[in-house]
């Protein structure tokens, strides 16, 4: 990160943690030819202690004809660094029938991390997933919101994180932690719903206008 030319823009160095516990929920930035690891990068290189990430478990290359092969490969791969890193692996986005049981694996996998390590700093993008073709914000899919809550109840606060490029610069913005407050005799599905909504629009105000989208 240090050899980006220009360099990495970094706005609220006052909110970076310096420990845990916290929740670190960023965008996920998307242009064509803009790699979703220098985010990773970029908040690994800012951030003093080490970052547990939920991460892809498969690429799948939407209306490209090697998706069968390429997603086969990006299984082992993503499994393989996973594994080098400690991270967590989450089935793609969007949800697919056949990994619901997965799916539920991964939540389960990373609730037991937090409950085991109640200082940790473990950071997330709440979409999932590239939002093509703008790059702005999208709603994330359902059951995104009951995870970052079951987070929030194990006592991480919420700590969100702009990435995007402007004037050629690439930019991280930290905005400052904050307690999820979540509304008591809700459904299970108007939690979800409100829980998303909530850390979205704390995401989006670490984010330039253009790339708000439903959350301006």
């Amino acid at each position: 990160m240090s050899l980006l030319q220009p360099p990495l823009k970094v706005l609220g160095t006052e909110n970076i943690p310096q420990t845990g516990p916290a929740l670190i929920t960023l965008n996920h930035y998307y242009r064509p030819g803009f790699d979703a690891w220098w985010m990773t990068l970029a908040l690994a290189a800012m951030v003093p202690e080490e970052i547990h990430f939920v991460m892809t478990g498969e690429l799948t290359y939407p209306g490209k004809w090697y998706a069968p092969l390429g997603q086969a490969g990006s299984r082992w791969l993503l499994k393989q660094l996973a594994r080098t890193y400690g991270f967590t692996t989450m089935p793609p986005m969007p949800p697919r029938p056949k990994d619901v049981d997965a799916r539920a694996r991964s939540v389960r996998k990373t609730l037991m991390y937090a409950r085991k390590n109640p200082n940790a700093i473990i950071g997330l993008a709440p979409e999932g997933g590239d939002n093509v073709p703008t790059g702005a914000l999208t709603w994330p899919a359902p059951g995104a919101g009951r995870f970052i809550g079951l987070l929030a109840e194990r006592g991480f606060p919420i700590l969100p994180v702009g990435i995007c490029e402007e004037a050629g610069e690439l930019r991280v913005s930290f905005g400052a932690a904050y307690k999820l407050q979540v509304q008591r005799g809700s459904t299970a599905e108007e939690k979800d719903r409100a829980v998303a909504e909530s850390v979205m629009k704390k995401l989006a105000e670490q984010l330039p206008p253009r790339l708000r989208g439903p959350f301006a």
